[in-house]
């Protein structure tokens, strides 16, 4: 079923988080500190949402390169979501060329931090980590022929980027509700 965003109010500062990497070893939210621009995307594997835009988002971040700090973040359940463990997880990274850190939120607590609704779920830091954009990649979505180009998410960073205002009105992502843990669904 899908889900929207939250939609956490502009200039909520970043979640600090300490997380696995799929290919090893472990990446902070401190590790991205001096990038002008920070993006942490929440994904899976299996949601069609994000099968959908898995290739312009890996565009995206070579595209911005070193500009741009790029995480993506995997929250959902992988036992009962098999297709969203590490090796899947891995497996995705390779077919859509992401270039960028995917990390393991086994606990969820990161999710819940980042009130994160669902895959993808985006969320722009500007150099000191203020939220300044989250929402949609874009506005295509499986099924409705509008073309994948990242359009909402990329006039965000060139404006961050830019040091101009992001500007306030942004529509909300939609996608796989996040996939909890039994017990583990925010109130």
């Amino acid at each position: 079923m899908a889900a929207n965003s939250f939609m956490v109010p502009l200039g909520t500062p970043a979640p600090a988080f300490d997380l696995t990497a799929i290919s090893g070893g472990s990446v902070s939210l401190a590790d991205l500190k001096g990038s002008p621009a920070t993006l942490v995307a929440f994904l899976s594997n299996h949601c069609p949402y994000v099968r959908h835009i898995e290739d312009g988002l890996g565009r995206l971040a070579a595209d911005y390169g070193a500009r741009l700090s790029v995480v993506a973040i995997c929250s959902n359940d992988s036992v009962n979501y098999p297709d969203d463990d590490p090796t899947h997880l891995a497996e995705q990274a390779a077919r859509a060329h992401f270039t960028f850190p995917y990390l393991l939120d086994d606990t969820q607590e990161v999710a819940k931090a980042y009130r994160a609704a669902c895959t993808p779920d985006f969320f722009l830091f500007d150099g000191q980590f203020q939220l300044v954009y989250r929402g949609e990649f874009d506005g295509s979505r499986p099924g409705n022929r509008v073309p994948v180009t990242g359009a909402s998410l990329r006039a965000a960073i060139d404006a961050v980027l830019e040091g101009d205002d992001v500007p306030g009105e942004q529509n909300p992502s939609l996608g796989c509700g996040i996939k909890w843990k039994p017990g583990n669904a925010p109130a």
